[in-house]
């Protein structure tokens, strides 16, 4: 499975390694460890998975594979060491010596397909026996029969050093590193008896699943063919003939026309065929074992799913999914396709975990959110081309509450006389803050006697929310603030339900004139996690967007930034993070709480607000 470098599209890298025993991280003989191999590095970690890594790119100007195998052990804390010496370098490369077998290759043939063995040329029999002593010493470290050895000063052969790779591989304790250019296919061969030879079959990794039936208690996963049948399903794709489903298979057999549980739904459903994939390629097969990764067609399901047999009620656990760190709303540009448009964002959220969307009631737009800017821009872009949907995307509106800073009377008379009964209510009282500005907003009685009769305060209170559902200010919902009715009058005859429940809408707006309105902006925690180098950058950004930087740690040689940044100044952030930390930096940030906005962007939002109503008013006359 290859999967895209770019860190909008993580999630790949996660599903992949969800679902793999063994893993290549490519690096470039130029960059070296660039920002993306880091997160790769900790996905890796996160899912256990043994590696090996590849030097590509050994043609280009500059390279050099010796500073790249330094970056290894320095920034990413591997224990790696290199088994192959580069015979040339840059236009040059020829091939590479073995430090295993102590033997040469040189990849001669159109595109280097013939790989030729030889003895190693004598200019570069010191270097390769001095790398070799290096490779030793690093297995050492990490393999007991070989530190024996290291110490007694033999030299092992090459079956003996072979095995202490791969049991040091498969034990997460060492990365062999190899080298080559792909472009040229040079080392490529090499690299994938590497893979045979150094990383794990289906059956030397260990898998767990849950049994739902016993509280989720972890079971080993066997492989054996005669074993009820586990599969995951990791990644769904849409083809001309229908939805396509990738399953790992971790236990058991699967068979064309066979039927399986879809354990979330507990639905039976019938495979109908079943494919091997290569790249676009599909290779039709009768049956599928343990360890292997097929492709269904016709099985609807999401991603992270689990299939059985049906005598099982396994799940096997599922994928670490990121939050996503950047929302757009989305409207689609013609009304009369909003069905399509609604079945394109379905369909993405079940192809992609990190692909979010919703609708905000408050603010009646629907919000897309996601990884980064180009995810996003990709995922409109596809709307627009497989459903023929054209949508305007534009920031998200920030959900803005309003509230009061002090207590304010009303005495508020509604009366309307017209043939036949009229209007009457009158309300007396006041409204104060609540203790905390985030909370409901609250209806109290304090009235002595029955001067309104009791069924009309249902009236009044209704009235009241009603009228704070849009803030003088700005028209955002009110909060924080209390209503209390101490007086009033009625009439035996003018009164009614509606005259009080506009009596309660009035009150409130009189009220509020004089208890000094405020707008509250939502403030997020934002943790930040970038290298040390670029903790100024960090802080500077941080302070540039309002931020206020609450506690800052170094740890691994990250710095860790936590820090409370209003939501309104977030908008753009992971762009100008990535700029400035050359891609290095990530953060997440997720809701804290509303705190009174400063007077700059309280006037700010007032007078948008203003001008929105204006243009609105002209378009109605």
């Amino acid at each position: 499975i290859d999967t895209p470098g770019h860190v909008d599209f993580t999630i790949e890298v996660e599903r992949a390694l969800r679902v793999l025993d063994g893993a290549v991280l490519v690096l470039c003989a130029v960059g070296g460890v660039q920002s993306q191999t880091n997160t790769v590095d900790r996905q890796m970690k996160r899912y256990g998975v043994p590696r090996l890594g590849f030097i590509n790119k050994m043609d280009r100007q500059g390279s050099n594979p010796w500073r790249i195998v330094d970056q290894l052990r320095e920034k990413l804390a591997l224990n790696a060491a290199a088994v192959q010496v580069p015979i040339g370098i840059e236009d040059s490369l020829e091939g590479m010596c073995d430090l295993v077998t102590m033997k040469a290759a040189r990849f001669e043939g159109d595109m280097g397909v013939d790989v030729v063995w030889s003895d190693i040329p004598e200019n570069m029999k010191e270097l390769c026996e001095q790398k070799r002593l290096e490779l030793v010493e690093k297995v050492a470290d990490v393999d007991d029969a070989i530190a024996e050895k290291f110490l007694m000063e033999e030299s092992p052969s090459a079956e003996e050093l072979g095995e202490a790779i791969r049991r040091s591989a498969l034990a997460l304790k060492f990365v062999p590193v190899f080298m080559g250019s792909a472009y040229k296919n040079k080392g490529v061969q090499l690299l994938l008896d590497g893979v045979v030879s150094y990383l794990p079959n289906p059956t030397e990794v260990k898998n767990y699943a849950l049994d739902l039936n016993k509280e989720e208690t972890e079971v080993e996963v066997s492989y054996k063919a005669q074993d009820p049948l586990i599969g995951l399903a990791f990644k769904l794709q849409e083809s001309p003939f229908g939805q396509l489903t990738y399953l790992r298979i971790y236990q058991g057999i699967v068979r064309k026309g066979d039927t399986v549980t879809h354990i979330p739904t507990g639905r039976k459903v019938r495979i109908p065929r079943i494919v091997r994939m290569h790249s676009n390629d599909a290779e039709e097969v009768a049956e599928a074992k343990a360890g292997e990764i097929v492709a269904l067609f016709g099985i609807d399901c999401s991603s992270g799913d689990t299939f059985t047999d049906g005598t099982i009620r396994y799940s096997m656990t599922s994928m670490h999914v990121p939050e996503p760190v950047i929302s757009l709303s989305l409207t689609p540009t013609n009304k009369a396709n909003t069905d399509k448009f609604s079945k394109a964002l379905q369909r993405f959220m079940k192809e992609d975990p990190t692909f979010r969307t919703g609708f905000d009631n408050e603010t009646k737009q629907t919000i897309i959110s996601g990884m980064g800017e180009l995810h996003l821009q990709i995922y409109v872009e596809r709307i627009k081309r497989e459903y023929g949907v054209e949508c305007i995307s534009g920031p998200p509106k920030v959900n803005y509450r309003e509230s009061i800073q002090q207590k304010a009377e009303f005495d508020y008379l509604h009366k309307k006389q017209s043939g036949g009964a009229g209007q009457f209510g009158r309300v007396i009282g006041y409204i104060e803050p609540t203790d905390s500005v985030m909370e409901p907003l609250d209806f109290e009685s304090h009235m002595v006697g029955n001067v309104i009769t009791p069924s009309w305060f249902a009236a009044i209170e209704k009235g009241f929310k009603e009228q704070g559902e849009t803030g003088p200010l700005t028209g955002h919902p009110m909060t924080g603030c209390r209503f209390i009715v101490t007086d009033g009058a009625s009439h035996a005859v003018d009164s009614s339900e509606l005259a009080f429940k506009i009596a309660g809408k009035g009150a409130l707006r009189q009220a509020l004139e004089k208890a000094n309105p405020m707008i509250l902006q939502p403030v997020m925690s934002v943790e930040l996690t970038a290298p040390e180098e670029f903790q100024g950058v960090c802080v500077t950004l941080i302070n540039k967007r309002k931020g206020v930087i609450e506690n800052s740690d170094v740890v691994n040689q990250y710095v860790v930034i936590n820090a409370a940044v209003p939501l309104g100044e977030m908008f753009g952030f992971s762009t100008d993070l990535r700029s400035g930390t050359q891609g290095k930096g990530e953060f997440t940030m997720e809701y804290r709480e509303h705190l009174p906005a400063p007077r700059d962007i309280q006037d700010r939002l007032v007078a948008e607000y203003q001008a929105e109503r204006a243009k609105q008013q002209k378009e109605n006359n």
